[in-house]
């Protein structure tokens, strides 16, 4: 009868192992750093070392986990002696299933940690493992309270966005999404996943130039156009590329430039009030063309030093890129020089257009409204596209006491006009 319960529980501890795998290198002691938040997203090939050393360093001589749905410990030695960088550990987490996500011991690792690492595989693994459950209060909490320092490659940086591609009927190429932007493959979630500074309404992409996923971007970034009514906006990288976001919401790029193309992409739906596609229907080629201007691009060299960047606060200030026309006519991609939209080009001076007025500009708790026409509906959207519903008082104001200091639009719309207002907040 002993051997018969030993044997039972070890039959269990195996079933309960299965659920992941642990390599831990280091210390197994906890240790308290002043860790840096921050967020690298890598292009899914070979890591670039001094991205990777920039990650490192946030933590700040604390702990690295490694979260992974396939593989082994391929990353323990390389962050743990490789780059130069001195931390506490490194464990690596091959996740097999939601039941090992959500183990008690991983879970404590997380909160443990001072950086965390999503590996490449396939994403929708990761969400179909880490979302909606315990593992995914772990994973924001660690981000948004804790404030540590976060990142992906590939798969990993596929899931960072606040909307994603999930994978869920497998890969989708260019050439299918183009085709018909609501093909079961063109599977999107939309902020029920990870909440991430500077990334709540971008969608990511990786493995850029190999194959060529900008068509596939561009559709999902349609997507989300058309079916919220709001502007999109999305991060990509080249596959030896890395974003490195820093807490000012400045992402400098990281890459062998000029030795290789080696580019991140920062895109966005033009701010103008048609910003929506064209043709986004099911079964029918995507058009988004917009004059040849639907989405505004700045295209950033990645160099060895990071030192070129894009400012995600404003999505219009940069550093060492150009900025790129993307166009879609009838499921025909085209790139084309371009111009910063220039969003954020404000006037301090109070808007006025045809009979609508509004002030002041910049405001601060109060906007004023003036209009010889009923105004049907108002709404206030900030940069990232976060839709505000406001009421619309009996003098005409807007209580904005609500609103943190930025750059907003103001849509009011008449029976027979809709007009946008550029205003910024104090």
């Amino acid at each position: 009868m002993r051997k018969i319960t030993l044997l039972f529980l070890f039959s269990l501890q195996c079933v309960v192992a299965q659920n992941y795998t642990e390599y831990h290198t280091g210390s197994s002691t906890d240790v308290t750093t002043n860790h840096q938040p921050g967020a690298c997203l890598m292009g899914g090939a070979s890591e670039h070392d001094n991205a990777m050393i920039w990650f490192l360093n946030k933590a700040d001589g604390g702990d690295v986990v490694v979260l992974r749905a396939s593989g082994s410990d391929g990353y323990n030695d390389y962050f743990y002696t490789d780059l130069g960088v001195t931390i506490n550990s490194v464990t690596t987490f091959v996740i097999d299933n939601a039941a090992g996500a959500t183990d008690p011991y991983v879970l404590q690792s997380v909160a443990n940690a001072e950086a965390i690492w999503f590996a490449g595989g396939d994403q929708y693994d990761y969400v179909s493992y880490f979302k909606d459950n315990a593992m995914e209060d772990a994973l924001n909490n660690f981000v948004n309270v804790k404030q540590g320092v976060i990142g992906g490659t590939s798969a990993g940086l596929a899931i960072l966005g606040g909307s994603y591609f999930s994978a869920q009927y497998g890969t989708l190429t260019t050439e299918v999404a183009l085709s018909n932007p609501y093909h079961p493959r063109v599977a999107i979630g939309e902020n029920d996943f990870l909440n991430i500074p500077y990334l709540s309404n971008v969608i990511t992409d990786s493995h850029y130039d190999d194959p060529d996923r900008r068509g596939r971007h561009s559709v999902l970034l349609a997507r989300l156009a058309t079916d919220n009514s709001a502007r999109s906006f999305g991060i990509a990288c080249n596959e030896y590329t890395a974003v490195c976001i820093e807490p000012d919401g400045k992402g400098y790029v990281y890459g062998d430039y000029p030795a290789y193309d080696e580019f991140a992409y920062f895109l966005q739906a033009n701010c103008v009030t048609d910003f929506e596609p064209e043709t986004c229907v099911s079964g029918t080629p995507l058009t988004w063309d917009r004059n040849n201007e639907a989405i505004k691009v700045y295209k950033v060299p990645g160099t060895n030093t990071g030192v070129n960047y894009f400012d995600l606060s404003n999505w219009e200030t940069g550093s060492g890129g150009e900025w790129r026309n993307w166009s879609i006519e009838a499921g025909t991609f085209t790139s084309t020089a371009g111009a910063n939209p220039l969003c954020g080009a404000l006037s301090v001076e109070d808007f006025e257009l045809a009979s609508i007025k509004v002030f002041p500009n910049p405001f601060e708790d109060t906007i004023q409204i003036s209009s010889e026409k009923e105004l049907l509906e108002i709404q206030i959207v900030d940069i990232l596209g976060n839709s505000n519903r406001v009421k619309l008082n009996a003098d005409y104001t807007i209580d904005t006491s609500s609103l943190s200091s930025g750059i907003y639009f103001l849509k009011l719309k008449t029976d027979t006009t809709v007009q946008t207002f550029k205003l910024v907040k104090k």
